[in-house]
C-alpha cells in the first residue's frame, strides 16, 4: 500500500535517453508508466518534473547569453513533459502537461490550485518549461513545485543510487548515505541537488528521497516506504 498521499517526482532527461542512440528510450518510458499507474492504483497522486538533460542543458551553451541557453533548456522540457504524457495516456493514465508559460496549443498553463484539483481528481501531472526563468534548475523548480502543491516527498529518480560522501565514480572510497541533512549537503558541497534546491526543502520542510532509476519499479518501492535510497532531511 502507498506511504504517501501525494508525491512530487522528479525525472532527469538523462533518463529518458536510450543510451546515447537517440532521445527516448521507448521501451524504458512505457516501463515507467507501468510503475506510475500501479503508484496510482495504490492511491498515490504523481506530480512529475521532467528535466532536459537528453536533449539541451543551458551550460551546453557556453558562449551563449545565460538567459537564452536556460530558455531553449525550458522549451526541451516542454517536448520531454509531451512525450511522457502520450507514453502515459498509452498506459491508461490522465496525464496533463502544466507548463511554467503559455503555449496554450501544447499545454495548459501552470497554478497550483489547477495542479492540486487534477492530482485530487486521480490525474497525473507533468510540469514542463522549469520556473519559466533563467539560472534555476529543475532540481529548484521540483522543490518548488512539491511546495505548491503540498506534497508529501519529493521523489528524485536518479542514475545513482543514493547520495554519497562523494562521486563514487571517481572516488572508489565514497560511502553511500542512509540519511543527511539539505544542511550537511550544503556544508559539505555534496551535488545530490542543487544548492538552491536544498536551501528551499531546508525552508519547506519537505522530504526528499533520492534513488536510482536503473529499476522503475524503484518508484513503486519509494512510493510504498520502503528502504531505498537517501533521505535527505530538513
Amino acid at each position: 500500500m502507498a506511504n504517501y498521499q501525494r508525491v512530487l517526482l522528479k525525472l532527469s532527461g538523462e533518463a529518458l535517453a536510450a543510451d546515447g542512440e537517440g532521445l527516448y528510450d521507448h521501451a524504458f518510458l512505457e516501463k515507467i508508466a507501468g510503475v506510475v499507474k500501479k503508484c496510482v492504483d495504490d492511491g498515490t497522486q504523481v506530480a512529475i518534473m521532467v528535466g532536459a538533460g537528453n536533449i539541451w542543458r543551458g551550460r551546453q551553451g557556453v558562449d551563449m547569453d545565460r538567459g537564452t541557453a536556460d530558455s531553449m533548456g525550458m522549451l526541451a522540457t516542454c517536448i520531454n513533459a509531451l512525450m511522457l504524457k502520450d507514453t502515459f495516456g498509452r498506459a491508461g493514465l490522465d496525464a496533463r502537461v502544466l507548463t511554467s508559460v503559455e503555449m496554450p496549443q501544447f499545454a495548459e498553463l501552470y497554478t497550483s490550485y489547477r495542479a492540486k484539483e487534477y492530482l485530487a481528481a486521480g490525474k497525473v501531472i507533468v510540469f514542463g518549461g522549469g520556473i519559466g526563468l533563467p539560472f534555476f534548475s529543475t532540481d529548484t523548480a521540483a522543490a518548488m513545485r512539491a511546495a505548491e502543491i503540498g506534497a508529501d516527498v519529493m521523489l528524485m529518480a536518479k542514475n545513482i543510487d543514493g547520495v554519497y560522501t562523494d562521486d563514487p565514480k571517481t572516488n572508489p572510497a565514497a560511502v553511500k548515505l542512509d540519511t543527511i541533512s539539505c544542511r550537511d549537503i550544503l556544508k559539505d558541497g555534496l551535488r545530490a541537488i542543487d544548492s538552491a534546491a536544498a536551501a528551499l526543502t531546508m525552508d519547506t520542510k519537505i522530504p526528499v528521497l533520492v534513488f536510482g532509476l536503473d529499476d522503475p519499479e524503484n518508484i513503486l518501492r519509494a512510493v510504498r516506504g520502503e528502504k531505498i535510497g537517501t533521505v535527505i532531511t530538513c
